[in-house]
């Protein structure tokens, strides 16, 4: 998420061997021809102010769920990018992949399937199990949460925890149709983590793959500056996904510079209106070049991505949303946007 530069990577040159037992470029493509266009957003429901909360057992809103899923559904999406959080597991790991199922279950029956993201090095780097703060007003994602964060430097210990969690729900969702793909560390590096990042990079993709799930594995590449990160990143994934909120220009140059891999290719974020960053501009760009497409944000809420980064609080709601497509009610931002995702979606 983290709203950064391009993620044209043309520059970069990448050299990283073939990771041990990442999928066969043969089997990745198999994979993605059976696929439909894969497209949908990055999901919170509009109740939650941050992962934790939607994956606590007091606040787990599955009405809301429902209701916000069915706005993704009648535009066409048919593919959820949600975020887990380690707490949650580690308060009940039972109750917890119960409401994973549960949310599956409301998902696939609309028509959606899930991919999932375990880890994260942006936003807030303190947290606790329980009730979670308010949103500062007019502060986009003001309680987002890292996952694990510094913590891991502080309890060098919560690495064992992080083993038992991530295979956990692997082992539980790995064979599960509902699953799209695993994304397993979402912009590694961010927020000043830096090289303190490795240790869990590196093991959370052999975790991943002790686990021998159906589905494929991946870890987006989001910063060109990241060489390390980003050789490790593209050699360790089945299917490659990338970040990009840029104008459509950067999106063609970061497909073109991406697609030498010959492996099925998503961007997982995009879309930030100021930017140029919009449907209208790139999904006809992302369908005609076979790139799924997933943007940042689906019903304006708690978590406030659809105001810009950068306000210190008590601003007002922006003519022109940063993120984000629905109000809570179901209106949608620009009923015209909104029609052209459908015929996008619809259209062979």
């Amino acid at each position: 998420m983290k709203y950064l530069f391009s993620c044209c990577v043309s520059l970069l040159i990448l050299t990283a061997a073939k990771a041990q037992e990442r999928w066969p470029v043969s089997r990745a493509n198999d994979w993605y021809q059976q696929q439909p266009w894969i497209t949908g957003a990055n999901f919170l429901p509009s109740t939650a102010v941050n992962q934790l909360e939607m994956w606590q057992a007091e606040t787990f809103d599955t009405a809301t769920i429902n209701r916000e899923l069915g706005y993704a559904s009648a535009i066409g999406f048919n593919t959820m990018r949600v975020y887990l959080h380690h707490v949650a597991w580690k308060q009940d790991s039972t109750g917890f992949k119960q409401r994973i199922n549960e949310y599956l279950t409301i998902a696939s029956r609309l028509g959606i399937k899930t991919a999932f993201v375990f880890f994260d090095d942006c936003w807030k780097d303190q947290y606790h199990a329980g009730p979670q703060p308010e949103p500062i007003p007019g502060v986009h994602n003001s309680q987002w949460l890292k996952d694990p964060g510094g913590l891991i430097d502080q309890q060098p210990a919560l690495m064992d925890t992080l083993e038992v969690y991530v295979k956990d729900i692997i082992t539980t969702f790995g064979r599960d149709d509902r699953v799209r793909f695993w994304d397993l560390y979402n912009e590694p590096g961010h927020f000043g983590h830096g090289d303190k990042s490795w240790p869990l990079l590196r093991n959370v993709v052999k975790w991943a793959r002790n686990c021998q799930p159906m589905q494929p594995i991946t870890i987006g590449i989001y910063n060109p500056a990241f060489t390390g990160f980003n050789e490790f990143q593209i050699a360790n994934s089945d299917i490659i996904t990338f970040h990009n909120y840029r104008d459509s220009s950067s999106m063609i140059a970061a497909i073109d510079s991406l697609q030498r891999y010959n492996r099925p290719l998503i961007c997982t974020e995009y879309m930030k209106r100021p930017n140029n960053s919009t449907f209208l501009t790139h999904m006809p760009v992302m369908k005609r070049k076979k790139v799924g497409a997933i943007n940042w944000g689906l019903v304006a809420g708690r978590s406030q991505t659809h105001y810009p980064q950068g306000n210190k609080g008590g601003e007002p709601v922006p003519e022109l949303w940063y993120h984000d497509i629905f109000y809570p009610d179901g209106r949608a931002f620009d009923p015209k946007e909104t029609a052209f995702i459908r015929d996008m979606n619809i259209a062979p």
